[in-house]
């Protein structure tokens, strides 16, 4: 899975290049570029604050046609997902009264449009061939809302251990100064995503974290920019560094209501749930319901699996996208193992909003940053209360009847009971080495994906401390980064991806690699145009013969990368001379 989303990258890479350099784009002035990067620019986010809403979705709102066959109808459904979420964000500042975070009628309001669509993540779908055969065979007696009630309960026990990945394996480092941090901007969109009890608990931690004590108490922002840049320079206010903000700057993860809930394995929840968020003002039932785990079913589908929706940023393919992708399948097998024999039920995972909100809490405060989370003495949440019965650090919360538990050790339990729960399923992927790297990533921090891209933004602007760089100034290094070094580290990964197929090559391959590369050998071209390929110097020719080729190793007639033949596949070189709209239709 990395290597063929390496490739993928890679392949799209080389189209923009075809387009600005072949059919012009750069002779009229513009360039387009194309790399990872999880946040919105921040001039896109300072534009957004002088403009209406209508005008920014005229501007940047653009169908994302992954999964659609009708442009037009994505079209209008991204322009409605703008509407709903720039709505959502307003609508939030009335739960913060709620909730008592604001005591005043002192609020800066967020803008009425929101770039939290500019979010960028990474959806992994695991899918089981079984299953959907099992679900295709009317005899079979497996029908769609067994699967359903399965999937739901699958989909509670995994999101138990999303900590695990928050930071460890993905990441999206944000700075946010002084004047950011009023509950109403800088909380984005947890209001809707945990109940008031948790997100009044989040709030007073983080401004532990991120506020200055001034007598003992922290220092909040008080509202004009003035104001705030005034208190900042003189108490010495830095703001915070968010190792995941993207997962609190999108909606993620709406909140059950007391009526409806997503995972409860009844069938048409989704529906009854979308009703209820949308009478709320939080969504809209025409859109997707936002979940950090998806279930994806047959009967609209047409296969049946999980799509996670937590991933940001990989620092590599190889060293982080990889691993992530093997944990991903182990957890949802060790789920599956869990239901399968009975050990869990619906009713040992409740499913009203506190019990809900509960068991992503670990998650949020992971992607915030902070280093431990509240639990109920008394949760009705048995999986929940099992981990944490075997946390050593867990202390009295100043919360009656909570108990304060260490994340980093809430991690390495979770890690435990993978270990002697999952043993078989390890064994059976053989996934030893997963494991063993997960426990060096959660015991050294520095090991971890966050770490990584901090590195990479710290040699950007020169600091080593980055609460000592102004918030603009880091969030402006961060997009360099992503641009320039760590776009070549993945485009690096994607050709050594190559190196490996062409290893594979056999005798049977060679007319196909004749016919586009003539007689040079496909690791001497490779080594050729790496050069040229990173510093986007590539000649029409070289352009052509490399998409020539990554198109004939995606068509299937060369093995992949652990030498499994693939398909036999007869590739027309030619179609790259014809005219544009042939070589589209083609």
């Amino acid at each position: 899975m990395a290597a063929e989303m390496a490739r993928r990258f890679l392949l799209s890479h080389l189209l923009i290049e075809w387009a600005n350099k072949v059919i012009n784009l750069e002779a009229v002035g513009q360039r387009t570029m194309i790399n990872f990067a999880p946040h919105p620019a921040v001039r896109q986010r300072e534009l957004n604050n002088c403009v209406s809403d209508t005008f920014f979705r005229e501007l940047f709102v653009s169908p994302c046609l992954s999964g659609w066959t009708d442009g037009e109808a994505k079209h209008l459904y991204m322009l409605l997902a703008h509407q709903i979420v720039s709505r959502s964000q307003i609508n939030a500042v009335a739960k913060l009264r709620e909730a008592g975070i604001l005591r005043n009628n002192l609020v800066v309001l967020p803008n009425t449009s929101s770039v939290s669509l500019a979010n960028n993540g990474t959806h992994l779908t695991l899918g089981s061939e079984k299953l959907r055969a099992l679900l295709s065979d009317p005899d079979s007696g497996f029908t769609d809302s067994e699967a359903k009630r399965i999937g739901d309960l699958v989909i509670k026990i995994s999101e138990h251990f999303l900590p695990l990945f928050v930071g460890t394996y993905t990441a999206a480092p944000y700075r946010l100064g002084f004047s950011d941090l009023h509950p109403e901007r800088a909380l984005g969109f947890l209001p809707h995503e945990l109940d008031y009890t948790h997100l009044r608990m989040v709030w007073r931690h983080w401004k532990r974290k991120a506020h200055p004590l001034i007598f003992g108490r922290p220092l909040s922002p008080y509202g004009p920019k003035w104001i705030d840049e005034m208190l900042a320079r003189l108490f010495f206010a830095r703001g915070d560094l968010v190792p995941d903000y993207r997962l609190i700057d999108f909606p993620v993860a709406w909140l059950c209501t007391d009526n409806a809930s997503a995972l409860d394995g009844t069938s048409a929840n989704t529906e009854r749930l979308k009703t209820d968020l949308e009478n709320m003002g939080v969504s809209d039932r025409n859109l997707k319901l936002y979940l950090p785990i998806c279930l994806r079913e047959y009967h609209t589908m047409g296969f049946f699996g999980f799509e996670g929706r937590f991933y940001s940023l990989f620092e590599s393919m190889t060293d982080d996208f990889a691993p992530a992708a093997d944990l991903q399948q182990l957890i949802t097998m060790v789920a599956y193992k869990y239901v399968v024999t009975g050990k869990y039920t619906h009713r040992q995972i409740a499913d009203d909003p506190s019990s809900e909100s509960e068991r992503r809490l670990p998650f949020f405060c992971a992607a915030l940053g902070l280093d431990a989370f509240n639990v109920r003495v008394s949760t009705p949440n048995d999986f929940l209360r099992q981990v944490v019965s075997r946390c050593h650090d867990s202390t009295a919360s100043r919360h009656r009847g909570y108990l304060r538990v260490q994340l980093r050790e809430y991690g390495l339990r979770l890690l435990d009971t993978l270990e002697h729960e999952g043993a078989d399923c390890i064994e059976l992927l053989d996934l030893q080495s997963t494991i063993a790297d997960l426990r060096e990533r959660l015991r050294h921090p520095e090991l971890t994906a966050y770490a990584k891209l901090m590195n990479g933004i710290q040699r950007e602007t020169g600091k080593s401390n980055p609460l000592k760089t102004e918030a603009r100034e880091f969030n402006l290094a961060a997009e360099s980064f992503y641009r320039g070094t760590l776009k070549q580290k993945h485009l690096r990964e994607a050709l050594d991806s190559l190196r490996a197929s062409a290893e594979q090559f056999t005798e049977d391959n060679r007319e196909e690699i004749r016919s586009v590369l003539g007689e040079l050998r496909p690791r001497h071209f490779l080594n050729e145009i790496e050069r040229p390929l990173l510093d986007d110097t590539l000649s029409p020719l070289q352009l052509q013969t490399l998409i020539n080729f990554l198109l004939l190793l995606i068509g299937g007639k060369i093995d992949d990368s652990r030498g499994n033949r693939r398909k036999h596949f007869r590739f027309d070189h030619t179609s790259i001379h014809r005219p544009a709209h042939a070589a589209a239709a083609k």
